[in-house]
């Protein structure tokens, strides 16, 4: 039986299923990336303030 890894992490009170994130500036808006990568499987997204 093959198991997947726990990836979650904390970052103060924020959890994410995983602690792969896109990084501002390089990701564009994502929809750029909605074919190349399942955005559900990101942790998170990074976006400027």
């Amino acid at each position: 039986m093959k198991k997947n890894p726990d990836l979650e992490v904390s970052i103060g009170e924020i959890k994410l299923k995983n602690p792969v994130m896109t990084a501002s500036g390089t990701f564009g808006y994502a929809s750029e990336f909605e074919n190349l990568v399942d955005l559900n499987r990101l942790g998170a997204i990074i976006v400027k303030g």
